[in-house]
């Protein structure tokens, strides 16, 4: 994806925060504990923290968070569904934070936006010696046959390669790198998947995919056609066609550490 584009983008979520907030899903706490295990210390940064999805999982695990988001919209829906954590106004390009004043820095569903080249040295700015970088996605486990319909369904742009575990490893296992000739902060990743699932109805789950970035920079009547096509499909799956069901999911984690 060209600058611009990733730009365009990344830069969508505010319209759209609300419905974020109310739609996307939490992330499995065994993910989280496996990319914090070799954390010198509990002082957590969720970078790109969006509405404070992951910013919740950390704090209901005890780390001493701190939260960076760049959006304004999605800032206020953290601080007010948060409002005990120190939430600042930042971006992984210019964090607001000392030197060497984190333990580890998370990121969730948001790595993939970083421009490495910038956000890698700020990032091991702010990291002690040996601090932990981990990204989180949330992916749905198309090794479920009505998932995969709906992947399938869906197209691209609601469920694209970042979010099926069959690509998501290829897609993520260089993603701590700088796209240019600027030098590696980080060792060597390490990548995990660990079981999660989100409790839905049709009408939500085609909610929480009209989050997604690709759609949401959709000409309008090509979205509401994507999503007439991902609810009829929900119509037509006796596993989603009639009340509340369980979204199939993984909470996938690349690790690195500070060298």
């Amino acid at each position: 994806m060209e600058q611009d584009e990733r730009l365009r983008h990344s830069s969508s979520f505010g319209a759209a925060a609300t419905a974020y907030a109310a739609h996307r899903p939490d992330y499995a706490q065994a993910a989280a504990r496996w990319a914090l295990e070799p954390a010198p210390g509990s002082r957590v940064l969720d970078l790109g923290a969006g509405t404070g999805k992951l910013t919740a999982t950390l704090v209901a695990m005890g780390a001493d968070v701190t939260a960076v988001e760049p959006d304004p919209a999605m800032l206020t829906e953290l601080r007010r569904a948060l409002p005990d954590v120190h939430a600042l106004s930042g971006s992984a390009e210019a964090i607001p934070l000392p030197d060497a004043s984190v333990d580890a820095v998370l990121a969730g569903n948001a790595m993939h936006w970083f421009d490495m080249a910038v956000a890698g040295p700020e990032i091991a700015r702010v990291l002690v010696p040996g601090g932990i970088l981990a990204g989180l996605w949330n992916v749905v486990d198309d090794r479920v046959d009505w998932v995969a319909g709906l992947a399938r369904a869906s197209g691209s742009a609601a469920i694209g390669p970042r979010d099926t575990p069959a690509s998501w490893r290829a897609e993520t296992a260089d993603m701590h790198l700088p796209k240019t000739g600027v030098a590696a902060r980080f060792g060597s990743p390490e990548q995990a998947e660990f079981p999660h699932g989100q409790r839905r109805t049709a009408a939500s789950l085609a909610a929480t995919l009209g989050t997604r970035a690709g759609m949401l920079v959709m000409p309008e009547q090509e979205r509401q056609a994507t999503l007439d096509r991902i609810r009829a499909f929900l119509a037509g799956r006796p596993e989603t066609a009639d009340g509340e069901f369980t979204l199939p999911m993984l909470t996938c984690v690349l690790r690195v550490r500070r060298r």
